[in-house]
């Protein structure tokens, strides 16, 4: 158990920042204090860093001068493995906070790595440590915070959130189902749910990628008229596809009506691409996950392709890696081949192993009860986890929790048109420059003004406006009032699709 909060603070004088590492906190381990002055745009902090036992490191930003009362926790992306403090933008970025006067506080998820992409935990089977990555390192990070924020400034924080994206969200989602005492407000980006589901895809699609050659089906060179076309077939009048699912373009457009050419696509590339749009079914016809949206495509080299035979195989072997020392529970050994993955066999697999980590529960009744407020959001041009597996599942807790009016009241969906998986590229829609759902979530939780709309903002490569453009709560979608400029947000409204 943590001291409490009294406890804590009574041990060392508020504003010490230098005293603050000789804290003792159940588990915990501080291993140093001290102040950091104001640069560019943040404030003067006080920098905490230590660990919750028996790995979960974390650093926690305390302004000295300017604190607003309130806690602000970034998730990790990906498998974590860093503790990373000074992220740019919105992204599983505390600063985010503390620029806006936050105590914030971010961790590693349980373990270390070179970058958030480093998998080499994976190999060792070790329990604790894939529990502290699945769901324990939010959570113990919270308390410690919260007790190290009592004994600084001398109370509790008024109000908690958390943020994240990608995995992170996926950390929101858990925290409001399994742990709905820890935050206020939570916002959960892109999330990754439906985990077993999302580990087939990517084993599904790399494995339609796969010709008798053992090379790449679609050549990258083939992928760049895609988007064009796609976007030619489906987007409106501004660039954008506001909804993927009415999209009708279907890849057999493209097919060459003769020999092979660079303008057109082969039978083979055809049926790699119906696999990538179908996504994996099983023998009954059940889909296993959503297949990858329409409108996608300008992001496929991040996620689906790449420019270079080299660059493609790594995609293959991160897929036999993860399902090898992971996701498949017993390691088939050295000679694991993607192509070997077995929809029938293995999802049953995947969902045993991850069944610590699976974020998609949908009773969040004792988070609603405390008055708990969930803030969704996902790019529908997302290659990466899919925007519509968001949908299916907010389309699940709406039905778990009584209804629209009754989920609408704690939580809220936005779909984000154009953008991609957590706005990590800047493409036909916003990157997360553009999109800052912290202000609207801020109101709901402490002035009870749930948002009906998000205003993203796209600029270009020197920080210029192009232009905005509400994002409307699921399941409206922004349309154009028929006057004004179309570029500004105010000449758009919100209406049932």
């Amino acid at each position: 158990m943590l001291l409490a909060a009294t406890g804590a603070a009574a041990q060392t004088p508020a504003g010490n920042c230098a005293a603050l590492k000789d804290l003792k906190i159940e588990d915990t381990n501080l291993l140093s204090s001290a102040v950091v002055p104001a640069k560019d745009d943040l404030p003067e902090y006080c920098r905490v860093l230590g660990y919750v036992r028996p790995a979960i490191n974390f650093e926690i930003r305390l302004p000295t001068k300017t604190w607003n009362g309130k806690l602000y926790m970034a998730g990790c992306g990906a498998h974590c493995g860093k503790v990373e403090s000074d992220l740019p933008g919105f992204i599983n970025a505390p600063n985010h906070g503390l620029r806006r006067n936050y105590a914030a506080v971010t961790m590693d998820g349980g373990h270390w790595g070179q970058h958030i992409f480093d998998r080499r935990w994976m190999e060792v089977p070790d329990p604790i440590v894939r529990f502290d990555y699945d769901q324990r390192a939010v959570t113990a990070t919270a308390k410690v915070t919260k007790e190290v924020i009592g004994a600084y400034y001398g109370r509790a924080p008024a109000r908690s959130y958390f943020a994240g994206c990608s995995n992170g969200g996926r950390q929101a989602n858990m925290e409001a189902w399994k742990y709905p005492e820890d935050f206020d407000g939570i916002i959960s980006g892109c999330p990754s749910l439906n985990y077993a589901g999302l580990i087939a895809a990517f084993a599904w699609n790399v494995k339609a990628d796969i010709g008798p050659d053992g090379k790449n089906v679609v050549p990258f060179a083939k992928l760049r008229m895609l988007p064009k076309a796609v976007y030619a077939a489906c987007a409106g009048a501004d660039g954008l596809i506001e909804d993927p699912g009415p999209c009708r373009f279907e890849p057999k457009s493209l097919q060459c009506p003769g020999a092979d050419g660079p303008d057109c696509l082969t039978a083979a590339e055809v049926r790699t691409l119906e696999a990538w749009y179908g996504g994996p079914k099983n023998s009954k016809g059940e889909q296993v996950y959503p297949g990858v949206a329409k409108g996608s495509e300008p992001y496929w080299s991040i996620w689906l392709t790449a420019e270079n035979e080299e660059d493609w195989q790594a995609g293959k072997r991160t897929a036999e890696y993860i399902l090898r020392f992971y996701g498949l529970g017993e390691d088939p050994g050295p000679g694991y081949d993607v192509r070997s993955f077995d929809l029938e066999r293995d999802v049953e697999r995947l969902k045993r192993t991850y069944v610590n980590r699976e974020a998609g529960g949908t009773d969040l009744s004792k988070f609603k009860a405390r008055k708990g407020k969930l803030l969704i959001y996902h790019g529908l041009a997302d290659a990466g986890t899919s925007p519509e597996a968001t949908q299916l599942w907010y389309e699940d807790l709406t039905k778990a929790m009584g209804g629209e009016a009754g989920t609408r009241d704690f939580a809220r969906l936005f779909l984000v048109p154009g953008m991609d998986h957590c706005g990590i590229t800047n493409g036909p829609g916003v990157d997360d420059s553009g999109f800052d759902p912290l202000p609207a979530l801020e109101r709901w939780v402490e002035e009870g003004v749930a948002p009906e709309s998000i205003v993203m903002t796209k600029r270009d490569k020197d920080g210029k406006t192009e232009w905005t453009r509400p994002v409307c709560v699921y399941p409206q979608v922004a349309r154009f009032k028929g006057a004004g400029d179309r570029k500004d947000a105010s000449s758009w409204s919100c209406s049932a699709p």
